[in-house]
């Protein structure tokens, strides 16, 4: 379906039945993100608010709430956007069968940006920051944000459409030390497409011309955030994706997305930073305030009627799960295409995506070693934690299977497989003072911390216990024992509070339990942790808990542990402390209140009654 607005995508939800109507007044201060919530938990509608207080304008979220929703609306062009993604990774298929794929080069070609068009709806009205809706999505958060932009920046060297970057970055509209519809903050590290641009701007002395789309045809936001392959522009993407050509114009020297339903331009110069967030992330916690670039507000526009899309992130599984989901399904197998060896990577949604990989790799250098040991999965792993967003991960669970039968994306089995097989004295990788993802502080600073991996293959070495070994049972100190799944067990312990105290405490875990090793040879995996009824009460919350909030070279030990030409194993079970660190965020929650308040939209006679169950 080649939509030509946001507007003409929601029509066509609602008459599916796939959107809802909001047509009571709401605060978007809290109320409008405690109702997406609700109802993106529920597996339900995309949702139209129709009554913002504050701003003129009608709000969207929840559009590509579920994977259905998300492949109807892209329904007609799916297909061949999957060919086109599979040529680029793979030019030779296309020598191969040139009759097959010639439709896909020619939709590329037809797909090309489209400058100057006829109509150019979005320069209809010239507004303020203020007018735009002001939606606080978490009670911490320093201000409004926009959650889903198209952040548009063109290079200096290379000027033009066709070497731009379109991506998604968080955009802060108000707070902090922000001078009201003069200034907003931008959040984005400089190895990103839009930091790359300013890197040059700024070495060269100018300032970056910064145009921010909202809304419009929903390709255009997959676009921003599709991981795609070298050379493929997002704009050409986007045209594809959505079976109609990106639309751009130039006002005042900055790009222009004509069919956007906003657009807001400004410049960042050199060295302008102010202090951005809190906000609530997709971890499920803050990321703290920073400083982070400035924009100078040049322009904003907005299209008759416009409305004003937006999401909610925080802990996963939120809208971006689905995101996730449908990047994949397009995507397919690009990532094993660019590592050889590798057969299957997943990044587990529930422990906030980056934390944790899970991969599947290819072991043919085993029949010249001694014995079955994993040798060309460590060469995959290194090749996984140089590429791209897989780099940001902190842990790596990495296996070969001969069978072809395991996949990383049933995460129990998958463990467990890992689990029965790992040589805790062999298998244990770190890579220390290395960085981590921003958002993360579960690291000894800002993007600062360490990463793990753990690589098996072979013969089963171990059962994996199905109860709580009694050596477990009435420890000292660490107490409350739950069995979360085969083969691991979470201890609860005192709050956290320093790293020597932390290290005595696990020393005194060691003492208590290293005369037991041979009792515990069928427990590989203890979780230390602040509530282990919780942390046990699902895979999700172990995942969550487990892989956010511990940071390998500091947070992981061992029974009876030990140092061999300073590679780090041990004998008995290994121990992750995955407690709450006094440096980490906070993780965000519900308020109370609002959500008491958003109550009444769901009963009788409101305009949710009935749309969740």
């Amino acid at each position: 379906m080649a939509y030509s607005s946001l507007a003409a995508c929601l029509t066509d939800l609602e008459k599916q039945g796939e959107l809802v109507r909001i047509k009571e007044p709401v605060d978007p201060f809290l109320e409008m993100a405690a109702i997406h919530l609700r109802v993106h938990e529920a597996g339900g509608p995309a949702l139209l608010f129709e009554q913002v207080k504050g701003s003129k304008y009608r709000a969207a979220s929840n559009i590509f709430g579920t994977l259905k929703r998300s492949e109807f609306i892209f329904r007609d062009t799916l297909t061949l956007v999957k060919q086109l993604i599979a040529l680029k990774n793979n030019p030779a298929a296309a020598l191969k069968h040139p009759l097959q794929n010639m439709q896909a080069g020619f939709a590329a070609i037809k797909a090309l940006p489209l400058k100057n068009p006829m109509s150019k709806p979005v320069l209809a009205n010239e507004i303020n920051i203020s007018d735009i809706p002001q939606i606080q999505h978490w009670p911490m958060d320093g201000g409004a944000f926009v959650t889903l932009p198209q952040v548009y920046t063109e290079d200096i060297e290379q000027p033009g459409i066709m070497h731009a970057n379109l991506g998604m970055y968080r955009i802060q509209l108000s707070g902090n030390e922000y001078i009201p519809n003069k200034e907003i903050g931008l959040h984005y590290q400089l190895h990103r497409g839009i930091g790359v641009h300013q890197t040059k701007a700024n070495k060269a002395g100018q300032p970056l011309k910064v145009s921010i789309f909202a809304g419009g045809p929903p390709s255009h936001s997959l676009a921003a955030v599709m991981p795609l392959p070298e050379g493929m522009s997002e704009m050409t993407f986007a045209g594809v994706l959505g079976g109609r050509r990106f639309r751009y114009c130039y006002q005042d020297g900055f790009g222009i997305s004509t069919d956007a339903d906003f657009v807001i331009t400004g410049e960042v110069y050199p060295g302008e930073n102010k202090p951005e967030g809190p906000f609530g992330d997709h971890l499920g916690y803050y990321s703290l305030q920073h400083p982070f670039p400035l924009m100078r507000v040049h322009k904003v526009y907005a299209r008759d009627n416009a409305i004003w899309p937006f999401t909610v992130v925080g802990r996963p599984p939120q809208e971006d799960t689905s995101f996730g989901e449908l990047i994949h399904a397009i995507t397919g197998s690009a990532i094993q295409q660019e590592i050889p060896g590798l057969k299957e990577v997943h990044a587990v949604d529930a422990a906030g995506v980056h934390p944790l990989l899970l991969a599947v790799g290819s072991e043919r250098y085993t029949p010249y070693l001694p014995a079955q040991q994993p040798a060309e999965l460590l060469t995959i792993a290194n090749h996984i934690l140089g590429t791209g967003q897989l780099s940001l991960a902190k842990f790596l669970f990495i296996t070969a299977d001969d069978t072809n039968q395991i996949s990383a994306s049933n995460v129990p089995a998958f463990l467990a497989f890992v689990l029965e097989r790992i040589n805790l004295a062999r298998d244990v990788h770190f890579y220390t003072n290395t960085s981590i993802d921003t958002l993360d502080y579960s690291g000894t600073g800002i993007n600062q911390g360490s990463k793990v991996v753990f690589a098996a293959y072979g013969a089963i070495q171990r059962s994996l216990c199905t109860t709580v070994p009694e050596q477990l049972q009435n420890l000292h100190y660490f107490t409350s024992p739950y069995l979360v799944m085969p083969g691991v067990i979470c201890l609860s312990a005192a709050a956290f509070t320093n790293y020597d105290t932390a290290v005595a405490q696990m020393q005194e875990l060691n003492n208590q339990l290293q005369n037991h090793i041979g009792d515990l040879q069928n427990l590989p995996l203890i979780i230390i942790c602040d509530d282990s009824k919780f942390t046990a009460a699902s895979m999700s919350n172990f995942l969550w808990v487990s892989f956010t909030r511990a940071n390998p070279a500091n947070d992981i030990f061992g029974i009876d542990s030990f140092y061999n030409n300073k590679h780090w194993g041990c004998n008995g079970p290994l121990v992750i402390d995955a407690r709450i660190k006094p440096h980490h965020a906070p993780p965000v929650e519900k308020d109370s209140a609002v959500e008491k308040r958003i109550d009444k939209l769901f009963d009788k006679g409101g305009s949710l009654y009935g749309c969740i169950k």
